[in-house]
């Protein structure tokens, strides 16, 4: 976060720079507040491009065997540029490299997922997943108590990830 508003100190620099020069060249015929205008609008570019690059930086990081499951794009209206390209503000990735089957029960599966939030701290939780039934175990109370299983039906990305790699 630190790294990324650097980024953006230094991008508004750049963009009051830039117009400083372009000021220069046409021989001072830019109005005044050009200068802060330009430095306002490389900054929000600046902002707007790191939010974007998110999602494909944090998911090239992801260890051989962990699969994005499901990612989750908003829109919203103090981001009206979301509206022409919806933006991925968390996702879901499953390790699929250590899934553990059930010894007493075909088709049920222990995935360890990780939950991805942009500015949010990585979670890691264990779902239980029945192919067969087509249901999900969520976790309720992480102590060991019964789960609490969930129809979630064969389109459900988590189920549809677990079950296609078996």
């Amino acid at each position: 976060m630190f790294l990324e508003l650097i980024a953006v100190f230094a991008a508004g620099f750049a963009g009051a720079g830039g117009m400083l020069l372009l000021s220069r060249l046409s021989g001072g015929r830019l109005p005044k507040w050009a200068v802060p205008v330009g430095a306002g609008a490389a900054m929000i570019a600046a902002s707007i491009s790191s939010e974007y690059s998110w999602y494909s930086r944090t998911t090239a990081t992801l260890p051989e065997g962990v699969e994005v499951a499901h990612a989750v794009q908003s829109r919203s209206y103090y981001r009206p540029w979301t509206f022409v390209a919806p933006l991925t503000e968390r996702f879901v990735a499953l390790d699929l490299a250590n899934l553990q089957a059930n010894d007493q029960t075909e088709g049920l599966y222990l995935v360890d997922a990780y939950l991805y939030g942009r500015w949010k701290p990585l979670q890691s939780v264990q779902f239980m997943i029945d192919c067969p039934g087509a249901r999900r175990a969520d976790p309720v109370l992480g102590d060991g108590s019964e789960p609490l299983w969930r129809d979630v039906g064969a389109d459900d990305p988590m189920l549809r990830s677990v079950c296609q790699e078996t």
